[in-house]
């Protein structure tokens, strides 16, 4: 089945198009950017694509070490820091260009009030014996930070209240007065220690959305607390069926999603003092499951496509979760295509959304058009850049024709630039399949992962012609395009001769 789209780019036309895709990228806990793989995928992530903060959780859970009890002479349990594994995670962070998002989570198990925990690695989700310690121990740890980093750094970095207080696994009974307490205390300490820094919340997650954002911001009317900015998250899958290691699942309607991400939105400016408010999502992917073979696809690249033309429209950031697959909240996987959360399967295996995200970074310029299934920029060099997706829910086998008519006088020749990632030009899941599926990559097979899983690049010259330069391409099932057209200069050496060079004439 094959669709053809036809667009006539109008240049005096501008076009709503937030393109914020670098700003956050999430990681599991933090405590996991101790291992070398972790790093080695971070790098790989930064290298191409290059995000400017990192959001993850356990900064206090004990793995990382921070807070700490000792009895004194008297026998009274006195508190103490150490911030050494966090000094290793943050300079390796540093390194790599990024700053922390910083979420206030979980609890150390020495302070908290119960032994409810989550995941794998038990982070514990209870409220703090004593609100005072837990103050003392975050503004410590900023205070630490500060003195590492530089005040004027630290305090540019956002700070979320916990993670997901909606949901009774991440917060004891998902008490809502509880969490707001929790809140309160957090930010009253963190701008009495500086008042530049910037602190959010609530970081709910999908199950009363909207009940929560509005309780949140009439609890901080009442309290007359002014957060500077709201946090959410936002995934867009039905609720999986699991067969052994893996859930399975399907999409939701895009539309759907927008439209939840945009009520948000609309019960933040009806409150006067609020309205204007930034919204972060600080954690969004297709699946929530970190065991989502969906995940790996060329289906999950094109999908995010689409998402990242759209999610900057009432949204100032959009953390995808997460860049890699080290990742353990259900346990160390089994294989390095398991349908991690991850840009990068392990192996430092870039999957095809890893090459969606790198297309959306690369664009520059003005938007010109944006469509369900394109986004156009015109360049400040005359030149025209964009990306192309052919989403949908489930299987069709559609193929989308793409014709594109650029106003361009004169008779200048062009180059036209593609990228293709698609099923069969970019697709390591599919050799990995092919290859019976092994558990464990020997490194002729990574190496063979890793060369079939970078986009197919293509060119070609075009002309202008009455005005315009006409290009035209296909965006195969689930395919995703990056495409550039700038002019060329004439050049060469002298007695090069490509046409004799490939006998065309």
């Amino acid at each position: 089945m094959r669709e053809n789209r036809y667009y006539r780019i109008d240049t005096e036309k501008r076009v709503l198009f937030n393109n914020h895709v670098d700003f956050c990228i999430g990681t599991g806990r933090m405590g996991l950017a101790l291992q070398k793989e972790y790093l080695e995928q971070l790098k790989l992530v930064q290298e191409e694509i290059g995000f400017r903060h990192i959001r993850g959780h356990g900064l206090f859970s004990d793995d990382m070490a921070i807070y700490q009890e000792y009895e004194d002479e008297s026998g009274e349990k006195r508190a103490e820091y150490n911030f050494t594994y966090l000094d290793l995670v943050m300079d390796s962070y540093r390194e790599l260009g990024l700053r922390l998002f910083l979420e206030l989570g979980f609890m150390p198990d020495k302070m908290a009030s119960g032994d409810q925990t989550i995941f794998y690695w038990k982070g514990n989700t209870t409220p703090p014996t004593s609100y005072e310690a837990w103050c003392e121990m975050v503004t410590a740890t900023l205070r630490h930070l500060m003195e590492r980093y530089g005040e004027d750094e630290v305090v540019s970095w956002p700070i979320e209240v916990w993670n997901e207080p909606n949901l009774p696994g991440f917060w004891k009974d998902a008490d809502m007065e509880e969490y707001f307490k929790l809140f309160q205390r957090s930010f009253e300490a963190i701008k009495k220690l500086d008042p530049r820094f910037r602190v959010g919340g609530p970081a709910i997650c999908g199950v009363q959305d909207e009940l929560w954002i509005r309780e949140f911001l009439l609890f901080c009317q009442r309290e007359d607390i002014r957060p500077d900015f709201v946090t959410r998250h936002h995934y867009t899958t039905e609720i999986p069926e699991h067969a052994g290691h893996y859930g399975y699942t399907e999409l939701t309607d895009a539309e759907q999603g927008f439209d939840n991400l945009k009520s948000t939105r609309d019960i933040i400016d009806s409150f006067e003092e609020f309205r204007g408010l930034e919204i972060h999502i600080t954690e969004f992917n297709t699946s929530y499951i970190p065991n989502c073979p969906l995940h790996d696809t060329n289906q999950n690249a094109a999908y995010i496509a689409q998402q990242l033309s759209r999610l900057g429209d009432v949204n100032e950031s959009y953390s995808y979760w997460t860049f890699g697959d080290i990742f353990e909240e259900q346990g160390v996987p089994f294989a390095p295509f398991h349908g991690g959360f991850g840009l990068v399967a392990n192996g430092c295996i870039p999957k095809p959304t890893f090459w969606t995200f790198k297309f959306y970074k690369d664009l520059s310029g003005e938007c010109v058009l944006k469509t369900e299934d394109m986004v156009v920029l015109r360049t400040g060099n005359g030149g025209y850049q964009g990306i192309a997706w052919n989403t949908e829910r489930k299987r069709t086998g559609r193929e989308l024709d793409f014709v594109l008519d650029l106003p361009k006088d004169g008779e200048q020749e062009y180059l036209f630039l593609t990228k293709t990632v698609d099923e069969d030009t970019c697709n390591p899941l599919r050799l990995w399949h092919e290859m019976g599926e092994p558990r464990s990559l020997n490194e002729k097979q990574r190496k063979l992962l890793k060369e079939c899983a970078r986009p197919l690049t293509a060119g070609r010259q075009v002309r202008a012609d009455g005005g315009k330069v006409q290009i035209s391409f296909t965006v195969r099932e689930h395919g995703v395009v990056y495409f550039e057209l700038w002019p060329v200069k004439a050049g060469g050496d002298r007695g090069y001769d490509y046409n004799r060079v490939m006998q065309l004439g």
